[in-house]
């Protein structure tokens, strides 16, 4: 055999080796493409989120809870009151408006009713201030501390009552107020037709 036929040879069987090459190449991609139809997709897994809370959304802490203050206010004595009440009085003077009344000074547990009478004005009932020992006739629409006078009945007042809270809340509730049954003492005596009504001093 030639030489020229030797390379012949060789080229020949080198090509018959590269076709057998491309041939299995070839069958190996269409198998893993089949196999790769054949199977099903995968769904994404989903992740359960804690607490319901949507993750694209800024985390925020939880506010705390604020329980609300059952302490009432501290309330000022009686002749801190009268001291406010008459600088009250004296700047109303002065700006020509009207003054307070006074009472505006006194606590509702600080009054007992006396009377009740009807008026040219309607219902009107006298109450006397335990703390400084006067008395007052009063109307509906009457200020006080802590409240109101609503209205007058036959035998009480009603008043509108106002507490207030260390936490700055107000609560308002209604409250009664009886009219004084007489003592033993004060049965037996004739009560005068015109009770005495004192006025607030103005020192």
């Amino acid at each position: 055999m030639t030489m020229h036929d030797m390379r012949t040879s060789m080229r020949q069987l080198a090509r018959g080796i590269l076709t057998v090459a491309l041939i299995l190449i070839s069958s190996l991609a269409l198998s893993v493409m089949a196999q790769e139809t054949e199977q099903p997709a995968k769904k994404p897994v989903k992740r359960s989120v804690s607490g319901g809370r949507d993750p694209f959304r800024k985390y925020e802490a939880p506010r705390p809870t604020v329980k609300a203050s059952r302490e009432e206010s501290p309330i000022p004595t009686i002749q801190e009151r009268i001291t406010n009440y008459k600088a009250q009085k004296v700047a109303a003077i002065n700006a020509r408006m009207p003054a307070p009344k006074p009472t505006t000074a006194l606590l509702l547990s600080e009054i007992q009713v006396i009377g009740i009478s009807r008026s040219p004005r309607g219902y009107a009932a006298i109450v006397e201030a335990m703390p400084i020992k006067l008395s007052y006739v009063i109307y509906p629409g009457e200020p006080f501390f802590d409240g109101q006078l609503v209205a007058i009945e036959d035998n009480r007042l009603v008043f509108r009552r106002e507490t207030v809270f260390s936490d700055g809340r107000r609560e308002r509730s209604v409250e009664y107020k009886s009219l004084r049954q007489p003592s033993p003492v004060n049965s037996v005596t004739v009560p005068s037709a015109n009770p005495s009504v004192a006025n607030a001093k103005s020192n």
